[in-house]
C-alpha cells in the first residue's frame, strides 16, 4: 500500500532525502526509493496545512457601526464577552460611548470569539475591527474549564481514599502529644489590629480619586459653556398657582391610568400649555443661523431627562398636534429609553423649546441654561405651599416658582414675560386650553 502511495508523488529528485514542494499541486516529490515512512511525514504536515487555511477564511471581523454623519469615533467602555465565548447573533458584544449616546456593537453570526482587538476604554473609529468571530454553535466548550475544575475535587478524593489508614499505635502516640501542648493566649494581638483601624478611622481622611471624563459629560460641559458664552441669556420669573391642574389631575388620573395606561402628570399640561403659548410669541420657537432668523410652524419639544452619565434632552416631535396623553405616552417613553440608555440620534436630533423639571429633585428657584441653537428654556420647580392673597384675603395655596431664560438677541422682555404670563394663565385655568385664541 505505502509503495502504491510512493509512486503516485511526482517525480523524484536524486538525492534521497532531499524534498522539494511544487508551486502548482502542492505535493512532495521523492525518489522511489526513498522508505515509506519518509512518504508518511510528508503526508501529515499537508493535511495540517490545508485545515488552517479554512479556518481563516471562516473567522468574520467585528467592525464599529455607522452611529451617526456628525459622530465618527468613540470611546469603547466595555466587552460583554471575551475570547473563548459564544456568542449569539445580535447579541451585544461591546458599546462605544460617544459624544451623545451610547452604541451597542451586535455580533453579525453566532459563533466563539477568537481574538479581540482593541482595548477597552481605547477611542475607536467607525468601521474599525474590534473582535473576530468563528462562526459555529455552541458546543460547551464556552463554559471554561468548570467540568476539570469538578473532576479535581473527585480525583483528589479518590487519592485519600487510597492512601493507607495510620496505625493505632501512632495514632494513640499522637494524641498525648496534642493534649501536651499548652494552650497558646492570643487576645493581645487582635486588640491591636483592632485599636490600629480604629485610630485609622478616626484619623481625618485625605484621599483623593481621578475619573475621567466621559465623551459624553465632556459634551455637555462644552454645550453649556458655548451657550453662556453666545446668547445674550436673561431669565424672567413667575410664580403659579397650581391648585386647579391638581384638582384636574387628581380627578381624571385614575380614569386615564385605567383606560390609556398612561400616567397622568404635570409635565403633559405644562407641554400644552407651552406650545399654546408659542402659537402666539413664534419668536420663543424660533432660533438663529448666522445673521437669519429661522421661525417654525412646529414644535419639537426638548424634554430634560436626568440619566447616571448625564443630563440628556430627547424630543417629542410635532407636540402641537398632541393631546394630554399623548405627550405624558410620548415623554414617558423618552424618559425609559434615557435611563436604559436605549436612546438613539434620532431621538436626540432637533429641538426647538425645551422644559426641564427640577422640582423633582426638590429644587425651589434656578436659572436654566439656553440649548443652543434654541432661542427659549422654561424651568419648573417644586410645589410649595405659601400664603398667597386671593380677593383680598390671605389663603394657603401650592405655589411653584417657574423661570424662563431666554436669548435678548432675539427675544425682547414684552415677548418672554408675555410668553410665561400665558403658561401661568393656562395652567391656573385648564379650561383656556380648549379655546382658540387666549381669552
Amino acid at each position: 500500500m505505502l509503495r502504491t502511495q510512493v509512486r503516485a508523488l511526482s517525480v523524484a529528485s536524486k538525492a534521497l532525502p532531499t524534498v522539494t514542494r511544487t508551486a502548482t499541486r502542492g505535493f512532495a516529490s521523492v525518489r522511489r526509493s526513498s522508505p515509506p515512512q519518509m512518504a508518511r511525514a510528508f503526508a501529515v504536515p499537508m493535511t495540517r496545512s490545508f485545515h488552517a487555511t479554512s479556518f481563516a477564511s471562516e473567522v468574520v471581523s467585528v467592525k464599529v457601526p455607522q452611529m451617526a454623519e456628525s459622530i465618527t469615533e468613540g470611546t469603547l467602555k466595555q466587552f460583554n464577552k471575551q475570547v473563548g465565548d459564544f456568542i449569539k447573533a445580535d447579541e451585544e458584544l461591546a458599546s462605544i460611548e460617544t459624544d451623545k449616546i451610547d452604541v451597542s456593537v451586535n455580533a453579525p453570526q453566532s459563533g466563539k470569539i477568537v481574538e479581540l482587538l482593541v482595548e477597552e476604554d481605547a477611542t475607536v473609529e467607525v468601521g474599525q475591527e474590534i473582535a473576530k468571530i468563528e462562526p459555529g454553535e455552541d458546543d460547551g466548550s464556552s463554559g471554561g474549564s468548570s467540568a476539570p475544575a469538578a473532576e479535581a475535587p473527585k480525583e483528589e478524593a479518590k487519592k485519600e481514599e487510597s492512601k493507607p489508614e495510620p496505625k493505632k499505635e501512632e495514632t494513640k502516640a499522637a494524641a498525648p502529644k496534642e493534649e501536651a501542648k499548652p494552650a497558646a493566649p492570643k487576645p493581645a494581638a487582635p486588640k491591636k489590629e483592632e485599636s490600629a483601624q480604629q485610630a485609622e478611622s478616626n484619623a481625618l481622611s485625605r484621599k483623593e480619586t481621578r475619573v475621567k471624563m466621559s465623551r459624553m459629560r465632556q459634551t455637555i460641559a462644552t454645550r453649556l459653556k458655548a451657550s453662556q458664552n453666545a446668547a445674550a441669556s436673561l431669565t424672567t420669573f413667575n410664580e403659579i398657582d397650581m391648585s386647579s391642574i391638581m384638582e384636574f389631575r387628581k380627578l381624571y388620573k385614575d380614569g386615564v391610568l385605567k383606560n390609556e395606561g398612561v400616567k397622568l402628570g404635570f409635565m403633559s399640561a405644562f407641554a400644552r400649555a407651552s406650545v399654546l403659548a408659542l402659537r402666539e410669541i413664534p419668536e420663543a420657537n424660533a432660533s438663529i443661523e448666522d445673521d437669519t432668523i429661522v421661525y417654525r410652524d412646529y414644535v419639537d419639544l426638548s424634554v430634560a431627562v436626568a440619566t447616571p452619565k448625564g443630563l440628556v434632552t430627547p424630543v417629542v416631535r410635532n407636540a402641537e398636534s398632541m393631546g394630554l396623553v399623548d405627550i405624558e405616552r410620548a415623554i414617558a417613553d423618552l424618559g425609559r429609553k434615557a435611563r436604559d440608555g436605549k436612546l438613539t440620534i434620532e431621538d436626540m436630533a432637533g429641538g426647538s423649546f425645551t422644559i426641564s423639571n427640577g422640582g423633582v429633585f426638590g429644587s425651589l428657584y434656578g436659572t436654566p441654561i439656553i440649548n443652543l441653537p434654541q432661542c427659549a428654556v422654561l424651568g419648573m420647580h417644586s410645589i410649595k405651599e405659601k400664603p398667597v392673597v386671593v380677593n383680598g384675603q390671605i389663603v394657603i395655596r401650592p405655589i411653584m416658582v417657574v423661570a424662563l431664560t431666554y436669548d435678548h438677541r432675539l427675544l425682547d422682555g414684552r415677548e418672554a414675560v408675555t410668553f410665561l404670563v400665558r403658561v401661568k394663565e393656562y395652567l391656573e385655568d385648564p379650561r383656556r386650553m380648549l379655546l382658540p385664541s387666549p381669552v
